[in-house]
């Protein structure tokens, strides 16, 4: 967080590369869109990952080691027919990065759908195009100037697609606001005699992906994606009893002043009778209702929800750090999504000063990407995923879209990785999407991409591992546990879940295995389970020097 002067300073410095990208027409386009010859489609019967074309920085030379051919087709094909999901279909691919060999291979080059296994895909991409290192920042502007305590003028707070503006991240949910706000009082501001607003443009399209299943919007893992996130765009409703029967419930959303409609008809219940309690709405626009009965001294109930204007969620936030740190503000609160009403666009931007005669009160910057890339990976968080999506369309395209984010990740897939065309379509970051397809053998071109790479450290350690809580929990007292790290994915009728794991004798074993159309993803996830103890017994002469 920018919180000292030097930190002001430092920010204000990046302000042009940042918000020229706000300019119409305007992008840096790192990657050309030709189709290399990576792409052609191969023959689908091999097991073995296609060459990546060019070979990536720092690749590992093929090594000539002898070794004891091993085949572990039938202990895969016992696993998989005692999982009993007779009509599901299975995708399983198991390389090893050391001697070049497949180990496991059923289906590798048929399309499926990889639930968060997707997030594979942006994480990758998220290193290679914007860097481990890289920063979001959100800036507090004024089109005026202060003069004897008076701000006459707007405040605008501009995002860039920060999504750590929560308690994930900092002390609490305000902090970010609260330093952007400090820069406000340092000024010596203590009257704004404008509007608030809250200028999202940075990012455009829906925030809301049209694929996403419409029963999972209410829920919090479908919040919306904008450039202004503040809380992760999710409010907190709790329901707590009243002190007799028949009096109303206590409602509270949280974090306090959010703004968000209720419409509460619960009522309190005697004590010692069954909670049933129901928080619904149609869509996240409509008003929360509140429903049936919680018994006197019960527990209270919780649920996060996603809010239904998140840059006007920030907006009233905003208000109420300033009002709190003393400034007051007489306008309304309004929002800007469409970038040609931006005070930011067709504009030309200096250091100190940005288009429209607005001026640069403050700045806060986020933690490193890898940071966010880890809750990604480790949390499976969509909003994250999303948005880190979204920033790569517009750093490289000047798309901060859905489809701006996927056609950047593709570009990395295609022409750096090598990928088959065939073997890929991207609908969204985080794998929401039952459109989403990829096939077991992309992602494992991927791993072996990223092994070789210069950010497979930074990547490696996104990647949850196996017996650890809150991470992986699966596979305790098994030879994977904290040894094989990898990815989920779980949606309906789908498991995933892609990674590396060790031998007994250290070889390195890339793996994928995606299961679709099954009717119990836990069944599937003890098959994953057991291929993954598998390799992880696995005993043979290899030579595993080379990256983790």
């Amino acid at each position: 967080t920018c919180t000292e002067r030097d930190g002001m300073q430092a920010g204000i410095a990046q302000l042009p590369v940042l918000l020229s990208l706000a300019t119409a027409g305007l992008g840096l386009l790192l990657y050309s869109i030709e189709t290399p010859e990576a792409d052609r489609p191969d023959s689908h019967a091999s097991g073995q990952l296609p060459a990546p074309s060019p070979q990536p920085p720092g690749a590992i030379p093929k090594r000539h080691v002898q070794a004891e051919s091993v085949d572990l087709g039938p202990e895969l094909e016992q696993i998989l027919r005692e999982t009993r999901n007779q009509d599901g279909t299975w995708a399983v691919l198991a390389v090893s990065l050391d001697l070049g060999d497949t180990l496991l291979a059923r289906n590798p080059r048929v399309p499926m759908v990889p639930a968060s296994n997707q997030k594979l895909l942006t994480t990758a991409a998220a290193l290679h195009i914007l860097g481990p290192d890289f920063r979001y920042q959100t800036f507090l502007l004024s089109n005026g100037a202060p003069s004897n305590g008076l701000l006459e003028g707007d405040l605008i707070l501009y995002g860039t697609g920060d999504p750590t503006l929560s308690d994930r991240f900092f002390p609490n949910e305000t902090a970010p606001l609260d330093t952007l706000v400090k820069h406000v009082t340092e000024a010596g501001i203590q009257e704004v005699r404008g509007d608030l607003i809250v200028d999202g443009s940075y990012f455009t399209g829906p925030e809301l992906h049209p694929e996403w299943d419409a029963s999972d919007l209410n829920d919090a893992f479908a919040a919306p994606v904008a450039a202004v996130a503040f809380n992760e765009n999710l409010v907190t409703v709790r329901v707590e009893a009243g002190s007799a029967p028949q009096i109303q419930p206590t409602i509270q959303t949280l974090p306090p002043g959010s703004g968000i409609p209720v419409l509460n008809t619960a009522i309190t219940t005697p004590r010692g009778t069954r909670s049933r309690v129901w928080l619904f709405r149609d869509m996240p626009r409509d008003p929360i209702g509140i429903e049936g009965g919680i018994p006197v001294g019960g527990r209270d109930v919780w649920r996060e929800l996603p809010v239904p204007d998140p840059l006007m969620y920030a907006g009233r936030h905003l208000r109420q750090a300033l009002e709190s740190a003393g400034v007051s503000v007489t306008g309304r609160t309004r929002v800007v999504r469409d970038p040609t009403v931006s005070v930011l666009s067709d504009q030309e931007v200096l250091p100190a000063r940005v288009g429209g005669g607005a001026r640069v009160l403050g700045v806060h910057s986020s933690p490193p990407l890898l940071e966010i890339l880890r809750v990604v990976n480790m949390e499976s968080n969509n909003l994250l995923a999303e948005t880190v999506a979204k920033t790569m369309g517009r750093v490289t395209s000047g798309d901060g879209s859905f489809q701006g984010g996927m056609r950047a990740v593709e570009r990395f897939l295609l022409r750096d990785v090598g990928i088959p065309r065939a073997e890929i379509l991207l609908r969204d970051g985080s794998g929401l999407s039952a459109r989403n397809q990829v096939s077991a053998g992309a992602l494992l071109q991927l791993l072996r991409f990223m092994a070789t790479s210069d950010h497979w450290e930074a990547f490696w350690s996104t990647l949850p591992e196996a017996g650890v809580r809150r991470e992986l929990g699966r596979m305790r007292n098994t030879p994977a546990s904290r040894n094989l790290r990898a990815k989920t994915g779980t949606m309906e009728g789908v498991s995933s879940l892609s990674g590396m794991v060790r031998t007994r004798s250290g070889e390195r074993i890339l793996f994928s295995i995606l299961a679709n159309d099954h009717p119990s993803e836990y069944r599937a996830k003890r098959a994953e389970d057991r291929i993954g103890v598998l390799l992880a017994s696995l005993t043979r002469e290899a030579d595993s020097s080379g990256p983790r």
